[in-house]
């Protein structure tokens, strides 16, 4: 056994460490991996390089504080959402990079379409929503049918598609019935009633 007073020999570098520096393998006699934490991920990167893969450099954050892969800054556990099931108790990427993945991955799953994608229809229409021209186009909407993407409205008009249920007979009568056409029949006779031209 090479654990002697709270220290261990190293298989690979041959360099006695303490047993903080071991991960734990219960196969082993000691309870401890036979190399130490640096060499097991010296040889995990020659053997993932060996296949091809790159293997992204350790970097130490300071105690509390967590790097982000995709922005690559350290921040503090208070920039990051709780995760029961990683081990550390905190998610993958910090909250503004979620919020951001996680956006990019709605508009890909629900419309077939990148931000880019979205941000270039914007732009295409001049910022504005296609209905009432006044406020900004912020909300994408698509065919209930098909999922064919048609445009990029406000909230109200867009809602006020979805209450209307994308009927066009509907949203023509509601048409008529604001401009003052009342769609409402007028009786004639008894259970004769003329319907409004």
């Amino acid at each position: 056994m090479d654990v002697v007073d709270g220290a261990k020999r190293c298989s690979r570098c041959k360099t006695r460490k303490p047993r903080a520096d071991f991960a734990a393998n219960r196969s082993m006699k000691d309870g401890l991996q036979a190399y130490c934490r640096a060499c097991q991920a010296e040889q995990h990167r020659v053997r993932q390089e060996a296949k091809g893969r790159t293997v992204r450099a350790r970097v130490v954050a300071p105690s509390g504080h967590k790097r982000c892969p995709q922005c690559e800054e350290i921040k503090p556990y208070s920039e990051w959402e709780p995760n029961k099931t990683s081990s550390d108790g905190w998610a993958s990427y910090c909250r503004v990079c979620r919020a951001q993945r996680n956006r990019a991955s709605y508009f890909k799953r629900k419309y077939g379409i990148t931000e880019a994608e979205r941000d270039g229809m914007i732009a295409a229409q001049g910022g504005n929503c296609l209905l009432c021209r006044t406020a900004p186009a912020e909300h994408v909407d698509h065919d209930h049918q098909t999922g064919k993407v048609r445009g990029v409205l406000c909230f109200s008009c867009n809602a006020a598609l979805g209450q209307f249920k994308d009927r066009p007979d509907v949203i023509r009568r509601a048409a008529a019935y604001v401009e003052g056409n009342l769609w409402k029949p007028t009786l004639v006779a008894q259970g004769v009633y003329r319907q409004p031209s």
